[in-house]
């Protein structure tokens, strides 16, 4: 079984689909520190004419000391309503508009309490429109007991009679044995993080998913990589998108 973890971000890029679209089962894991200016709770969509901008769902306990499970939404903001004039006005004469924009209208008219409710419920729905048959798993309650030993440096209890591998490496260890996955796959930029040779010692085959150098039809003069996946649906509709998903390589 092939498995990857990643942080539930909000309208994340096409790479982030791509990873999904690659394992069997994804794993969205909120039980680590929520980092200000990340993903969680922003993304980028083209600007036309111009660059690109941020579109943010405000948030209240803005901390590098809360887990991304507890971050709430500021739903006091009138945040939905300025998101979607932004995707109104800057993608209204793209060619899949209506098909698309219906879609954002409808993950974004659902009042959440918390972050990381809307950002599951939004990835699963793209994922379910983009016919990806992963599993995608958004309850991880059942890591609460490594993360409390994790924190307390006692982790080394899940590897008793074996190496203790570095806390960074351990906790996705300890989940791909716990899912009985014998491939983890990880974005292209965690080959600064991760190395084949700890992960072979348990029996676990480490593969990263590189995006190929894409570009589509756009509306500025210069193309830009990562935007949100709204961007990348807005120009190439669903069917379009479904191809894209496939572009990528495994080293």
């Amino acid at each position: 079984m092939k498995l990857a973890i990643m942080q539930p971000y909000f309208m994340p890029y096409l790479g982030y689909f791509q990873l999904i679209n690659a394992v069997d089962e994804f794993i969205l894991y909120d039980k680590v520190a929520y980092i200000k200016k990340g993903w969680v709770n922003r993304n980028r969509i083209g600007i036309v004419n111009e660059s690109d901008e941020l579109i943010v769902v405000p948030v209240i306990n803005s901390s590098s000391n809360i887990l991304i499970q507890d971050i709430r939404i500021d739903n006091t903001q009138k945040w939905v309503s300025k998101i979607l004039n932004l995707i109104y006005f800057n993608y209204k004469k793209s060619v899949y508009f209506e098909e698309i924009y219906s879609l954002i209208q409808k993950l974004l008219n659902v009042r959440y309490e918390y972050i990381r409710e809307l950002n599951a419920a939004t990835i699963l729905e793209i994922a379910n429109f983009l016919e990806i048959n992963t599993k995608i798993i958004s309850d991880t309650s059942k890591y609460i007991d490594l993360e409390s030993h994790l924190n307390n440096g006692t982790y080394g209890i899940f590897f008793i009679d074996e190496v203790v591998p570095e806390r960074k490496n351990a906790r996705i260890i300890e989940i791909c044995r716990n899912e009985n996955a014998l491939t983890y796959i990880n974005p292209i930029g965690g080959t600064a993080l991760y190395d084949k040779k700890i992960f072979s010692l348990y029996g676990i085959n480490l593969e990263f998913v590189k995006m190929c150098d894409l570009k589509y039809s756009y509306f500025t003069k210069e193309f830009i990589h990562s935007l949100s996946i709204i961007d990348v649906l807005m120009h190439n509709g669903k069917e379009g998108t479904k191809d894209l998903l496939n572009k990528y390589t495994l080293e």
